[in-house]
């Protein structure tokens, strides 16, 4: 359902992304790893059609993200790590307003935003204004969004944030319960224990490439042990200087 060809982004002379290659299949959830300025978000938003690359291709289906953005972005859902929204709507008008952005309107577009609400204890607030919400509640809002015109692909960029405990375990039932429906999932997290646990495959990216791609038992035998946790993999392929910085630190 996603597939990158040689995806590549630059800002003048420093290269974000760098002719990356990665395919996500239909009813799979992707995790897509690396630590802080690696180029997840930027591939993400490229993804998502709010960054144009520089060079390379975004498919979504048979769709080019780039050529046809309108016929790709009908087909994607999307969460930011920001939950930006406008404060003047009230939360039912908000999932309105954006399945609308998809042509979608009627019986059934109110009953499934009255579904989302419910499932994330947002109902009671459904008709106060999102200015009034928590960070939290708003970050349940986007996720709804995401889901209220039933994307094909929902792409999201650390969707745990803001999340209480029983929102987070919603949030990853939702995603298990909507790929099973042949849907498709690709996330990005610091939170290495949900990647583990929730994800089919996984893309660890670092300074704008790909370090590693697979399932958990192909990472572990790409990092040359096969009983080791995904923390671990992840430290030895983008960190491995850590622990001597940190000896030098405390050394000083």
């Amino acid at each position: 359902m996603i597939q990158l060809r040689s995806l590549t982004k630059r800002y003048g002379k420093f290269t974000a992304v760098d002719s990356i290659d990665l395919s996500v299949t239909r009813g799979e959830i992707f995790g897509f790893l690396g630590p802080n300025g690696a180029g997840k978000t930027t591939t993400l938003r490229m993804i998502a059609g709010i960054l144009r690359p520089t060079a390379g291709t975004i498919l979504i289906g048979d769709v080019d993200v780039v050529k046809d953005p309108l016929r790709a972005k009908a087909k994607l859902g999307y969460i930011p790590d920001r939950p930006f929204i406008y404060e003047k709507l009230t939360g039912a008008e908000f999932l309105r307003f954006v399945a609308g952005l998809y042509d979608q309107q009627g019986p059934d577009v109110e009953h499934r935003a009255r579904e989302l609400l419910g499932l994330f204890d947002l109902e009671e607030w459904r008709d106060e204004l999102v200015e009034s919400y928590s960070h939290g509640m708003r970050q349940k809002l986007i996720i709804s969004s995401a889901f209220v015109h039933r994307p094909d692909v929902i792409v999201v960029d650390e969707p745990m944030i803001g999340l209480d405990p029983k929102a987070a375990r919603i949030l990853k039932d939702l995603f298990r319960e909507y790929v099973t429906r042949g849907h498709t999932i690709m996330m990005s997290t610091h939170t290495l224990e949900v990647a583990e646990t929730l994800c089919d495959r996984i893309a660890i990216i670092q300074g704008g490439t790909i370090r590693a791609e697979g399932t958990m038992a192909e990472l572990r035998t790409q990092s040359e042990d096969g009983t080791e946790r995904l923390e671990a993999i992840f430290l030895k392929l983008t960190g491995e200087e850590a622990q001597r910085h940190l000896m030098q630190v405390l050394d000083a």
